[in-house]
């Protein structure tokens, strides 16, 4: 990717160096499938206990508790659907700006979807309301840390305190995918049953994911017949993706304060230079409210489809909305949630600052968007 800039980490981070570094020798000659029983299957487990054990001290929580998954999508269908499964006459409830890997399954099994506020945090009246209504069914609920799409910080202390109070029995999931890299992961934990992570979201590679679940909650596991991860998840481990997610993580963790204070000057510069620049950008959700490296803009008189392919041949990545469901440029459903005007929301602009992220790539940035949207707004 030399020679662009690169605003799209929300998406997929680049791999940190060291997470390369600590997978290689397990892609070579540390090979040994870990349920094996000689000398070298035994200390191929021994990796993935000891990266196990670094991912429970950033979530806080116990070793036993780390189930390593495929994918963030797979730990989020195993939490909402798991649940479900062992709990007959059960309702899913989630807000309607989830990301897919929630709001599918809440979907698929006719559960309950509750309105955001204008910020597209959870509407806690209306989780309350939707709880009661339910009149004491039983429930699962999903509410994410941090929407990958505009940023915005939910506060799952507040939401385990309306679900505790409204649904005492309830079973409670937060998607925390996108909150690695801004939220210190100790201070969620705690509140729910269940928390799922994707490795790619920082610094790890594509194809490794976690999912806490609390020792005392029960699921019935997605995939079954191998009997790893404590006949939780079956498939043999994915070692040198385990053990790149545990170093990622762990420098996550460690790099968390000064990294955030550092890109959310960058993010600020970002944004200003744009708005500065440009009449009719709107910032979509205020900075108090959001994680310090998204940037979402919603751009009068743009199509976001024509926006990102001039960002694309500048040299610059960005997106629209969600990763997930950029091929399909339908209307961001986490924009209708919040109840952004379809004629404002297709000209939405999701610019999100990582790891790598330089100023120099903020300056790039701020001057690929201006001349983009001065260019398609110019008369024909």
């Amino acid at each position: 990717m030399a020679g662009f800039t690169y605003l799209d980490h929300a998406a997929t981070t680049p791999m940190r160096a060291e997470a390369v570094a600590a997978m290689l020798p397990f892609l070579t000659e540390r090979f040994a499938n870990p349920s094996g029983s000689h000398r070298f299957a035994r200390a191929t487990r021994q990796a993935v206990d000891e990266a196990r054990d670094v991912v429970a001290e950033v979530l806080g929580c116990g070793p036993g508790e780390v189930v390593f998954t495929g994918s963030g999508t797979e730990a989020d269908n195993t939490a909402v659907l798991g649940s479900l499964a062992v709990r007959p006459g059960a309702v899913a409830v989630c807000p309607a700006a989830e990301h897919h890997a929630v709001l599918e399954c809440v979907h698929k099994v006719d559960g309950v979807v509750v309105p955001t506020t204008a910020t597209g945090a959870v509407d806690l009246a209306a989780l309350a309301a939707a709880l009661d209504a339910l009149d004491g069914r039983p429930v699962v609920v999903s509410v994410m840390t941090v929407n990958n799409e505009v940023g915005t910080v939910n506060d799952i202390a507040a939401v385990a305190t309306v679900v505790r109070r409204h649904a005492p029995k309830a079973v409670l999931h937060t998607d925390a995918v996108q909150a690695a890299s801004w939220l210190d992961l100790r201070t969620i934990t705690p509140h729910v049953d269940f928390l799922s992570l994707s490795a790619h979201k920082f610094g790890g590679p594509k194809g490794v994911g976690v999912l806490f679940a609390r020792n005392s909650v029960a699921f019935r596991p997605l995939l079954i017949g191998g009997g790893q991860e404590r006949e939780r998840r079956s498939g043999t481990h994915n070692v040198a993706g385990i053990v790149a997610l545990a170093e990622a993580l762990r420098l996550t963790d460690v790099e968390r304060v000064d990294e955030v204070a550092r890109l959310r000057h960058l993010r600020d510069a970002l944004v200003d230079g744009i708005i500065d620049a440009l009449p009719g950008v709107r910032e979509t959700v205020g900075r108090a409210h959001k994680v310090a490296g998204s940037a979402h803009l919603c751009i009068e008189g743009i199509e976001n489809e024509a926006l990102l392919y001039m960002l694309d041949e500048a040299a610059v990545c960005a997106s629209a909305a969600s990763a997930c469901a950029a091929g399909a440029m339908e209307p961001s459903h986490v924009l209708a949630a919040m109840g952004v005007p379809t004629a404002l929301a297709v000209g939405s602009l999701r610019l999100t600052l990582g790891h790598t992220t330089t100023a120099a790539d903020v300056e790039r940035g701020v001057e690929a968007v201006v001349a983009a949207v001065r260019r398609l707004r110019r008369p024909t």
